[in-house]
């Protein structure tokens, strides 16, 4: 039987990586989009041959250098849509084989551009993670290295939260850590009790 598959996003600091590690706690295998890119880019990654014949730097250590696709990124505005044709469907492959692999009843799908990619599409319901404007730009600005031009530029790439509130099945507000945990039970148990199938 095929599991539930909620997919869950939210902007930078928003979040998201906490609530997923409550999904985890409750037994609730997690799906991680980023650790998926990850392990492509590491050697013996299935994105590594064809990401260093489209641009040879990005080769490192027989894996992919982040650092240098983002330079290329940044020169050429061709770039990422080049390097997305080839990693977007090896990650696809990667969420599909994790989904079909699972032995529960929920999955969780932690895709950050979730609404950007149209994944939506492919899920049974998503769940979004947000908190105030103010309260996101004191989280992220409090990384290790974080500059406000970065935090602009990852906010630019994303689509604006009040968009993602819309198109949202689920929003959990991200204020404290025992509101997030409980509204993290209410959802599971909503989904188990067969109202959002």
């Amino acid at each position: 039987m095929t599991p539930y598959r909620l997919g869950l996003t939210g902007s930078i600091g928003m979040g998201k990586s906490t609530t997923a590690a409550m999904f985890v706690d409750l037994g609730i295998p997690v799906w991680d989009a980023d650790a998926a890119v990850h392990r492509l880019y590491a050697p013996g990654g299935a994105a590594v041959a064809p990401l260093s014949r489209l641009h040879p730097p990005a080769l490192a250590a027989g894996g992919i250098d982040r650092t240098a696709l983002k330079a290329w990124i940044a020169i050429d505005p061709t770039a990422l849509g080049q390097i997305e044709t080839i990693v977007h469907p090896l990650v696809a492959a990667d969420r599909k084989e994790f989904i079909e692999k699972a032995r529960a009843d929920i999955v969780v799908l932690d895709i950050p551009l979730l609404f950007e990619t149209g994944a939506e599409a492919t899920l049974d319901a998503t769940l979004l993670v947000t908190a105030p404007p103010e309260l996101q730009r004191a989280r992220v600005l409090a990384r290790p290295g974080m500059t406000e031009q970065q935090f602009g530029l990852i906010l630019s790439r994303q689509m604006p939260d009040p968009e993602k509130r819309r198109r949202a099945t689920h929003i959990i507000e991200t204020l404290s850590i025992p509101s997030v945990r409980a509204g993290v039970e209410a959802l599971v148990n909503y989904i188990r009790s067969g109202r959002d199938a």
